[in-house]
């Protein structure tokens, strides 16, 4: 008997897809790839895109067209599936635990990848020691930076920014730079506001490397990156390398925020629609928040675009048209408050596309992209993805 994932594995075209599913237009990635990767060349940085988005080497051979090049990761997972993909040069960018610390290095005893990880407390430090002595290698560290009050990091002033590089050379590991992270970028709309963001990361990052330098670390690596500030930096001295990972497919949060158009956006959900309630101005699809996320990124922007904004089969934006309400399977299409539009006609069984908040979210609920161009109805190809931890 012929299951959903059988009829997934063998569609050609969106009318044979199972909907819910997740959609990749390969055009719109490429433009994107090919948009930061001409900023960062033209500012004379690496490049090191962070493939938590994305979590697909089918993507990845997009991104480096020639072979495997420098990438950052959000999970070891991810770290162990690229490792074996072929990629050799990996930041791990989240604060390690003992245990992902281990975890990390058993991928490079086992790869031969450069794993480098991610700290900012002497604890974290410390713990380096004995993960070097229970793996029998010598782990790679870049100190987290705060640089905006977004998350963790130490300030560049703060004087534990030298006692736990201290501690990190004490553990027998590699001290190997300054990682920053721009997340509160995501919170700005204006040219003037990002422009302003990205300076002050690249400044907090070299003041940063300049402090480790004088107390005698190479600090080889200063290393910044958030999609915001990446595509409104005007300078990059001092710093080495650029991240950022949602820039691939870009979403509504990227929009709202001006750093995107909608046109940019890469990937939607497919779904159909399943009931219509006229009286109340709803229709109603076989989406809930299981296949978008229950991601609201764009509560607190201008516009609000409720759990995605609609558009029809073809990918072409249906005006004023968002999911208002989500739950578990269900979602629930209406004007947005204020349009003065009436809902188009969308009888049971009309497909749409769903365009997300936040790519990472709405990707990281499906299990493989069907990739498509444009609007031409046939299916390219079958992307896997990683999930898990």
């Amino acid at each position: 008997m012929k299951t959903n994932a059988d009829e997934r594995k063998t569609a050609t075209m969106l009318d044979d897809l199972i909907t819910p599913t997740l959609l990749l237009d390969r055009e719109r990635l490429e433009r994107n790839v090919r948009r930061l990767a001409a900023r960062a060349e033209d500012l004379g940085v690496v490049l090191r895109p962070h493939m938590k988005t994305a979590k697909s080497v089918d993507v990845g051979r997009h991104v480096f067209p020639d072979g495997p090049g420098p990438i950052t990761v959000s999970t070891i997972a991810e770290a162990e599936y690229f490792a074996d993909h072929g990629y050799r040069d990996i930041t791990y960018a989240v604060g390690m635990s003992p245990a992902s610390a281990l975890r990390a290095m058993e991928i490079c005893r086992r790869t031969g990848v450069d794993l480098k990880l991610l700290l900012d407390t002497v604890e974290q430090a410390d713990a380096l020691a004995d993960v070097r002595e229970a793996t029998g290698v010598t782990p790679s560290a870049f100190i987290e930076l705060d640089c905006d009050d977004h998350r963790g990091g130490l300030k560049p002033d703060d004087p534990k920014l030298l006692e736990v590089a201290d501690r990190i050379v004490a553990a027998g590991a590699n001290l190997v730079g300054i990682l920053a992270h721009a997340g509160e970028s995501y919170s700005l709309s204006s040219p003037d506001a990002l422009v302003k963001a990205a300076e002050n990361e690249r400044q907090a990052a070299v003041a940063a490397a300049e402090t480790l330098r004088a107390r005698g670390h190479a600090c080889p690596i200063v290393s910044i990156g958030s999609t915001p500030t990446a595509h409104f930096a005007k300078s990059l001295e001092g710093i080495t390398e650029l991240r950022a990972g949602v820039y691939m497919f870009f979403d509504l949060v990227q929009h709202g925020v001006g750093v995107c158009t909608v046109d940019d956006i890469a990937i939607t959900t497919l779904a159909t629609v399943v009931g219509v309630k006229p009286e109340k101005g709803w229709v109603l699809i076989d989406a809930g928040w299981m296949a978008l996320s229950r991601d609201r990124g764009t509560a607190s922007q201008k516009v609000d675009q409720g759990y995605g904004l609609v558009c029809d089969e073809k990918g072409r934006v249906l005006e004023d048209v968002i999911v208002s309400q989500a739950s578990q399977e269900h979602g629930i299409l209406s004007m947005r408050c204020g349009s003065g539009k009436s809902m188009p006609d969308l009888p049971v069984g009309t497909r749409v596309r769903i365009l997300p908040n936040h790519a990472c979210a709405m990707a990281g609920q499906h299990d493989f992209y069907s990739v498509v161009d444009g609007e031409r109805p046939r299916i390219e190809a079958r992307w896997e993805r990683i999930r898990g931890w």
